[in-house]
């Protein structure tokens, strides 16, 4: 993601930019389709001057043949023009959409910073389809002044008068149009950032429907995506009647202008200074530049909602991220020796900690704002303000992001399940079979998932073990099935370090002493981190650090700190 960041107008530029060999073969289809209904009317004229004025049958018979072959062509350059347009169009906005998911999938991080999930998912559709549409609006642009330009020269040619009408008229109108846009600009993108929070609030909703529930917060919840969604209403409906006035407005102009044009065609038919065909065509072309028009003000509004929806577009592109890509490589293979000296990161104050390759080191933290800053270290989502985290001694701040999670595995408490099955969902980490068409791999790869949810607990949790259906999200399960799933899917990545935070918590005493010695046994010679407060967990790691106040206040096992610390007596046993 780097270079210079991007605004709206760059957005938009480069949307178009992207399919310019078909918003050209567009735009030269529809500007042929514009042609051809321009010729329309002047033909017929020439018909009338040539052919029925005299009646010569075989002029007559001529004249028509000319019409229908520029029917014929109008008509495929309308066909094959409109498909290339709203090949561009689509195409501009899947491209978008790539970049924005690119950018949030993004191992550096930011984008989702001050955003809900909702809104960066209606980023990624509504405003993505909308900047797409750019493309089609320029096509069609370039097709209506193409219409506008061939109705001028022919009106010049036959009045210099009503040319001059047109070539006067036209540019006035297209101001007037761009000027009564910018209304609708302003409230479109109110009403997409008023949409795309109310998507927000009601995906947060959703997905804390059985903690609303739980403790009686519904109607709390209903109240307030209400107010949202009354808010989001009231943004669209703004943005509606500025659309309606803007519209009306530039149709009642454009109305006034061919009326100015057919009065001054009626004046000169009637001085004698154009004939009958030619004032027939006059009033044709007249009639015809309403269309043209009416595009010219539909493209106006197209371009208004554009640059909106491209502003908060950009806005996702150019968001700063949490970290920097480093230019350090990871020995190979890992040994999973960790080091942090001095890491002062919001709470923590000065942490001093080493973990031996395969060891497995508890860490209970007095306070979970500790715990949460240390796992942001350890998962390179933040840079420590001060000190260092190292990886078999070299330093994270070093590494790129993506290379950091190859070796090391923060499972974070909250981690979110995929629709599909448990197994599914187990192996959805562990990318080892992907790397070789050998069998073999693959096998390793389902006998590490079968283990992996044998150590957390998942086959005797799950009346269907490894084939149980799981829901978007994992709502279909309860909240420790979703734990241990979770921790399954953790278990079987098979990282060189792995760092789990609180894995156990929503299990009962017994079932989490098993996953305490399933934990142990399967990452037997790796380096395994265990952020929790749980006696059983805590009892099978090597060591136990205690973080307390931002520091560490001690190491030893987990029976010594219970005898050496109130602190720690009050953290796990409380």
């Amino acid at each position: 993601m780097g270079g210079a960041a991007p605004s709206g107008r760059h957005v938009l530029r480069q949307a178009i930019r992207g399919q310019r060999r078909d918003v050209a073969a567009g735009a030269a289809l529809g500007a042929g389709h514009q042609a051809g209904e321009a010729l329309v009317p002047v033909l017929i004229g020439v018909l009338i001057d040539q052919a029925v004025a005299g009646g010569d049958a075989g002029a007559l018979a001529g004249w028509l043949a000319v019409l229908a072959v520029v029917y014929a062509g109008l008509s495929f350059s309308f066909r094959f023009g409109a498909r290339a347009g709203e090949r561009a169009a689509e195409q501009a906005a899947h491209d978008l959409r790539v970049r924005l998911v690119a950018r949030v999938l993004d191992p550096r991080g930011g984008a989702e910073n001050g955003r809900l999930p909702g809104a960066l998912a209606s980023i990624a559709t509504e405003d993505a389809k909308r900047v797409g549409a750019v493309a089609m609006a320029v096509m069609s642009g370039v097709s209506a002044l193409t219409g506008l330009a061939v109705g001028a020269v022919v009106l010049l040619l036959i009045s210099v008068p009503l040319g001059l009408v047109v070539l006067a008229g036209t540019p006035v109108l297209l101001w007037a149009g761009h000027l009564l846009g910018k209304p609708l600009e302003r409230r479109s993108e109110a009403e997409q950032e008023r949409a795309a929070h109310s998507s927000g609030v009601a995906a947060d909703l959703v997905a804390g429907l059985r903690v609303l529930k739980g403790i009686g917060a519904e109607a709390a919840a209903v109240t307030r995506y209400r107010i949202t969604s009354g808010e989001s209403l009231a943004a669209t409906l703004r943005a509606a009647r500025a659309e309606a006035v803007q519209s009306g407005l530039v149709l009642a102009l454009t109305g006034l202008f061919i009326a100015a044009v057919a009065l001054v065609g009626g004046r000169l038919a009637v001085q004698g200074d154009v004939s009958l065909g030619q004032l027939v065509s006059a009033v044709g072309l007249a009639s015809f530049l309403l269309g043209p028009l009416e595009v010219l003000s539909w493209v106006n509004a197209e371009l208004a909602q554009g640059r909106a929806s491209a502003a908060r577009v950009a806005a996702v592109l150019a968001a700063p991220p949490d970290v920097a890509s480093g230019a350090g490589r990871l020995p190979a293979p890992v040994r999973g020796a960790m080091r942090l000296r001095g890491v002062v990161h919001g709470p923590l104050r000065a942490i001093d900690l080493d973990v031996a390759p395969g060891e497995v080191l508890g860490v209970a933290a007095t306070d979970p704002a500790d715990a949460d800053a240390l796992l942001r270290c350890l998962d390179r989502r933040a840079d420590p303000d001060g000190g260092v985290v190292e990886l078999d001694g070299v330093s994270l701040h070093d590494l790129d992001p993506a290379e950091v999670r190859t070796a090391v595995l923060v499972a974070g408490h909250d981690a979110d399940l995929f629709a599909g099955t448990v197994r599914g969902n187990v192996t959805s980490a562990d990318d080892s079979a992907d790397d070789s068409a050998d069998d073999s791999a693959e096998d390793r790869a389902e006998d590490r998932a079968d283990r992996a949810m044998a150590a957390a607990g998942v086959a005797g949790a799950l009346p269907l073990g490894g084939e149980t259906p799981v829901s978007e999200g994992g709502r279909s399960l309860s909240g420790g099935q979703r734990q241990r799933v979770a921790l399954a899917r953790a278990l079987a990545a098979g990282r060189a370090v792995l760092v789990v935070h609180d894995p156990t918590t929503a299990v009962d005493a017994v079932t989490e002493a098993r996953i305490a010695a399933g934990i142990r046994e399967m990452r037997r010679g790796r380096t395994t981190i265990l952020v929790t407060t749980s006696p059983a967990l805590l009892a099978v790691a090597d060591r136990v650090a205690l973080l307390d106040g931002g520091r560490i206040a001690d190491t030893a096992t987990h029976a010594d700190l219970l005898r050496r610390h109130a602190a720690y007596r009050a953290a796990v046993l409380a």
